[in-house]
């Protein structure tokens, strides 16, 4: 048996990463443990390289037409190939969204051979669900951080009996063992808990902490029928997933149509915030994912060979097997207890008894492996020694990455690009603007109205303090987020106070934001005032470009909130 202990000084120096330690502990303390007592015949398969490796992926679920393929085109702002949305059961397939240099799709049977994708556990499901399985690969930012799973939708109790033709239960129950986040799409509009519904929602248990469910498409209804609606939902999910606890819920309408009903927006801007920001900080947690999934894992493994172990001391060496046999499955859930009490090991570390008769059905106990102390002396040391030594490597790449900027590009960074654009004054060509020409800026054509706002507020030495330009901007009913981010932009020369071109511009911004389009994370050079612009001296001068918004990162919201919706994609209404 090989040894390995990360409080060695020379091992420890070999680790280098945190995913690093885990693909060793894993091969040389879990996985001979697994191979010897069956474990992927009653579980999941082995994990490969790729599954360390791999970047963190979000699964989409949710009943037909609740908006999970918008929802992936909100956040890419581009369409991909397969990405057809409708009011019917448009997407069949299961689609992984990933990063390629070149646009193109890879079908099932070739994607589970490749060994740098995560997929080839997914073998066992067969013919049928490998020909409604594909992969995406698109030159998307976004993607670069993180992938993306599209599911078909969950069907309606009207349409429960018909066949996909493979366990669309047990292909959601892989995905979500190991993937970072899963998004539960739900649709204000029609809400329906069918059976298929409850029995998918109960193959997601036991990654509840990976969960976030989405209330979609909530400005289709009044606030009367919103409050019964989120009622309904949360009694509904506390009786599949049997807990008292409250699952989070984000309310929105993930797309980029106008919104129905405006007193929804500071609400919605909100939740899309925290939203976006869960996800945009998946990256930054990917270490701390894995680290925790392989201990889930690890303590059912050590859950599974003591039942296998149990189940093989109890078998008689000649006669009566079967009998024997038939006898150990049906006590199984004493024989659980007897193991929980024996060995001191929680209920939560337990598989599913249920499942574990069902599968035990079709095994010779007789092959099974008796427990080797070995073996378990090892997982007992991964469990509380080798783990532990990990922790300080993971803090170090905690602090390492907290300055990075998680997940950027599409709808993460503001619409600059992609199918969202269409009129956006952001997204014009510019050219280097240098001379302070007041017929080069785009405010200059309604500055006399502005300029005429500006003196009515009482400006002191032709600026207005923060106060004054605050009580008015309000007045235009914008969140204060949104608001927060126009003062910042307008506010050029940082002074903390507007003066009348500074204003104009603010006033610029509000008008623009109001009519739907969205706030870039830097003034463009065209929107620079010209009294602000930077004349040339040489003719390698370069124009001053205004400092990102102070050390913030731009959020979803901030940059592409509900009102930025100038998209056609409004059919899946």
């Amino acid at each position: 048996m090989p040894s390995w202990g990360l409080g060695e000084d020379k091992s420890l120096r070999e680790i280098r990463t945190v995913t690093d330690g885990l693909k060793k502990l894993y091969r040389e303390k879990l996985l001979p443990l697994e191979k010897q007592y069956s474990f992927s015949d009653f579980h999941s398969p082995g994990l490969e390289d790729a599954d360390f490796d791999n970047k963190p992926m979000v699964l989409l679920v949710g009943q037909y037409s609740t908006g999970k393929t918008t929802f992936i085109r909100y956040l890419l702002e581009q369409d991909f190939p397969g990405g057809r949305v409708g009011p019917e059961p448009t997407t069949d397939t299961f689609t992984a969204i990933m990063y390629g240099d070149v646009e193109g799709v890879i079908p099932g049977n070739a994607l589970i051979v490749d060994p740098n994708k995560p997929f080839r556990k997914l073998n066992p499901f067969g013919n049928k669900f490998l020909n409604r399985f594909q992969c995406v690969q698109l030159p998307n930012q976004v993607l670069q951080s993180i992938s993306l799973i599209d599911t078909p939708g969950i069907l309606s109790s009207a349409k429960k009996r018909l066949s996909r033709g493979y366990d669309f239960q047990a292909v959601l129950q892989s995905f979500a063992e190991h993937v970072d986040r899963i998004i539960l799409l739900c649709d204000a509009n029609k809400l329906d808990v069918s059976d298929e519904f409850s029995r998918t929602i109960g193959a997601l248990r036991g990654n509840e902490d990976k969960l976030r469910v989405v209330l979609n498409k909530a400005d289709l209804v009044d606030t009367q029928q919103l409050l019964r609606v989120y009622g309904a939902l949360m009694w509904s999910l506390g009786k599949v997933f049997r807990t008292p606890e409250v699952l989070r819920v984000y309310i929105g309408s993930f797309w980029s149509s106008p919104l129905r009903v405006p007193d929804y927006r500071r609400m919605f801007e909100k939740e899309e915030e925290s939203l976006f920001k869960d996800i945009q900080d998946l990256p930054r947690n990917a270490a701390l994912r894995k680290l925790n999934d392989l201990v889930k894992r690890a303590r059912l493994v050590r859950a599974h060979v003591y039942i296998i172990s149990y189940l093989k001391q109890e078998m008689p060496l000649m006669f009566g097997k079967e009998t024997k046999k038939r006898d150990l499955i049906y006590d199984l859930p004493d024989i659980f207890a007897r193991i929980q009490q024996r060995h001191q090991i929680s209920p939560g570390d337990f598989p599913d008894c249920a499942k574990m008769q069902e599968r035990l059905m079709s095994h010779d106990f007789t092959k099974f492996k008796v427990l080797k102390p070995k073996l378990m002396t090892a997982l007992d040391d991964f469990l509380t020694t080798d783990i532990a030594r990990l922790m300080p490597l993971l803090h170090k790449e905690e602090i390492e990455v907290a300055s990075q900027p998680g997940v950027q590009g599409g709808v993460f960074l503001g619409p600059h690009r992609g199918p969202f654009n269409n009129g956006n004054p952001f997204v014009q060509l510019q050219e280097n603007i240098i001379e302070g020409d007041i017929a080069d800026w785009i405010v200059a054509k309604d500055k006399a109205k502005y300029d005429e706002i500006f003196y009515n507020l009482s400006p002191n030495n032709g600026k207005l303090n923060g106060t004054k330009v605050k009580n008015w901007m309000i007045s235009t009913q914008l969140p204060t987020s949104v608001l927060g981010r126009i003062w910042k932009l307008s506010d050029v020369d940082r002074d903390g106070m507007l003066d009348e071109d500074e204003f104009a511009l603010a006033s610029y911004l509000i008008e623009v934001k109001l009519e739907g389009h969205g706030l870039p994370p830097v003034l463009p050079a065209h929107l620079v005032p010209p009294s602000k612009r930077k004349r040339k001296s040489g003719k390698d001068e370069e124009p001053e470009l205004v400092a990102p918004v102070e050390s913030e990162q731009p959020t979803a919201v901030d940059d592409d909130d509900d009102d930025d919706h100038n998209d056609d994609d409004d059919d899946e209404q």
